[in-house]
């Protein structure tokens, strides 16, 4: 499993409330969500996000309150992963239960800068700045994780069982 696109970067603590607003929360049908994913934190990304794109951060992605809405809004808006320094415990969680792949990599969340273009091999944890030609060692997913993420989540790949 891989995944290619361009990046959007942000900084530390980017929280559930920045991801996807409160204010949208009467709402949990995922295109929905995604038409105002990031827009408290950047008002573009909506506009600018395209399929495959990839999320990269630095420390405690997705703190705050436990709303699984917030992977979910990263996840329909075309993100095929997020990579930061560190995640927040609860949204690490969220985001393998409905099938986002998140990586930690101090490294690569350093190195990485907005608009280069990035690949990522889920097998081997390999993160590679295409722009940069550089790569990281990022860490790879058990393979029962993939199987998760490869149904689309938790609740798929447990009726597939």
């Amino acid at each position: 499993m891989n995944a290619k696109g361009r990046v959007f970067k942000y900084g530390d603590n980017v929280d559930t409330d920045v991801i996807i607003p409160a204010r949208y929360l009467n709402s949990s049908d995922p295109a929905e969500l995604a038409t105002h994913c990031m827009e408290d934190i950047d008002k573009n990304f909506v506009n600018r996000v395209q399929k495959g794109d990839i999320i990269v951060a630095n420390k405690n992605f997705g703190c705050g309150s436990s709303r699984e809405h917030a992977p979910i809004a990263i996840k329909a808006s075309g993100v095929s992963c997020v990579i930061a320094e560190t995640f927040a415990r609860i949204f690490y969680r969220n985001a393998i239960n409905i099938g986002l792949p998140i990586i930690e990599c101090p490294e690569a969340a350093k190195a990485i800068v907005s608009g280069d273009e990035v690949e990522i091999n889920f097998d081997s944890g390999i993160i590679t700045d295409v722009t940069k030609g550089t790569s990281y060692k990022g860490q790879a997913f058990p393979p029962f994780m993939q199987k998760i993420i490869e149904a689309e989540g938790l609740v798929n790949y447990i009726n597939r069982k």
